[in-house]
């Protein structure tokens, strides 16, 4: 089972890569299975309880006798080590971030009825060679370029968690890409990392994103090529020419802004300002041809007044992004933040939240509208489970899993297909069409 992030997915796919090559059986459920992994997350409070439900899962299954051994991995047993073992007796093995790593060790206390626990050292250098297995469709695969993150957000409990920024060499990661495209029917490429516009700096003394991208660019087998998780402070005029002018890179950049108000985003150490952030956007829209934007805010963050909140507000309203997600601020008590004065009681935090929502919705909507009979390439995912001759899709516009979908209603279809589609008509989030 993997919780959270595309972060956390590549990571329980070299686990399940190594599990392979040792000759284990994979299976989709956890039943009747000599070994269950669950894959956690530990970034604010809501992934911590989601992490615990479903260990708690697992242990009813162990005890039903479906599971012979339990083994927990990444963010919460790195973070919560110590009293996950003492409280979680149940459970058979504990691994820290980049689980794989000490993966046989885990195995062989297993085998021999022995309680194992390691957490894993966040200094090390970060990478990987070996081969995953694929937990995404045929078509498309996360690359994570670097691990750990070097911004220090106040509020963030990441770099206590996974460490300092640690990137993997370009010549890796080119390998990796190209190693996959020959081995899948790969259209899509999805780069991740804590922070992708810083990605370099610890190998090379400066970020080398842009480098990276014109080494991939070349892959002439790859569709789409997506970012994500890029920092507003670190883009350089450079890179936004780059993505402007390359036919593989999605039109799509993810700018997590986290809020708009100045006095918030220094509290919160984020490293730009408003009117950097209002020239960024201007400059992103202004270079890359119909480029979407999505962004995430987090609301209720220490010492939030109602001025600041009505700031964000004014600002979606204004700058109309394509794509919003926002998280209700959670109290991470390794953090800067968790000793802010001004903390924002929960009924308040709920209320903008919802609020924020609210206006999204009307803002995506009206967006979506304006794609009403264009016609656009759209990439294939799945097919609807309880209609066979209903798949669902994207546009370049949209990341997988995060962003709404294309709707199409053709039992031609299949999984991985690359077609122009027109667009005839629309959800608040999602879009329906028909192949042309």
């Amino acid at each position: 089972m993997s919780l959270g992030c595309p972060k956390n997915l590549v990571d329980s796919e070299l686990i399940l890569g190594k599990l392979k090559d040792k000759r284990f059986v994979i299976k989709d459920e956890p039943r009747d299975v000599d070994l269950a992994i669950i894959n956690t997350c530990s970034f604010i409070k809501e992934a911590k309880e989601e992490s615990i439900e479903a260990i708690l899962e697992l242990i009813d299954l162990k005890k039903k006798g479906e599971i012979r051994k339990i083994a927990v991995v990444g963010c919460l047993p790195q973070r919560y080590m110590g009293q996950l073992k003492e409280e979680l007796v149940e459970v058979d093995g504990f691994l820290g971030i980049e689980g794989w790593k000490n993966l046989d060790s885990l195995l062989e206390g297993l085998v021999n009825n022995r309680r194992y626990f390691r957490g894993m050292s966040s200094h090390q250098e970060y990478g990987y060679n070996g081969g995953r297995f694929l937990l995404t469709p045929k078509h498309y695969a996360y690359i994570k370029i670097s691990e750990g993150c070097d911004n220090f957000c106040s509020y963030c409990s990441i770099s206590n968690i996974r460490g300092r920024l640690r990137s993997r060499p370009i010549e890796e990661i080119t390998e990796e890409a190209e190693r996959l495209t020959k081995s899948r029917f790969l259209k899509e490429i999805n780069l991740v990392g804590q922070d992708t516009t810083l990605y370099g700096l610890d190998l090379y003394g400066k970020p080398r994103l842009l480098d990276l991208l014109k080494e991939l660019d070349g892959i002439k087998s790859v569709d789409w090529l997506r970012i994500l998780y890029t920092h507003p402070a670190h883009f350089s005029d450079e890179l936004i020419g780059f993505i402007a002018d390359s036919k593989r890179i999605c039109r799509y950049i993810d700018l997590p802004l986290q809020h708009i108000s100045d006095r918030i985003l220094s509290k919160m150490g984020r490293k730009i300002t408003s009117q950097q952030i209002y020239r960024l956007i201007k400059s992103l829209r202004r270079r890359i041809n119909g480029v979407a934007l999505r962004t995430a805010f987090i609301v209720g963050f220490p010492g939030e007044s109602d001025e600041d909140f009505q700031e964000l507000v004014d600002f979606i309203k204004a700058i109309r992004f394509e794509h919003l997600g926002a998280f209700i601020y959670s109290r991470e008590e390794d953090t800067p933040a968790y000793n802010f004065p001004e903390q924002i009681p929960q009924k308040l935090k709920l209320e903008r939240y919802n609020n924020l929502l609210e206006v999204q919705k009307e803002v995506s909507l009206e967006i979506l509208q304006g794609y009403l009979g264009k016609t656009l390439p759209v990439l294939i995912d799945e097919k609807l489970p309880d209609d066979p001759q209903t798949f669902i899709g994207r546009t370049e516009f949209e990341a997988p899993e995060v962003d709404g979908t294309v709707i199409i209603k053709d039992k031609s279809l299949k999984p991985g297909m690359l077609l122009k589609a027109r667009i005839t008509g629309t959800w608040e989030y999602d879009l329906l069409a028909e192949r042309t």
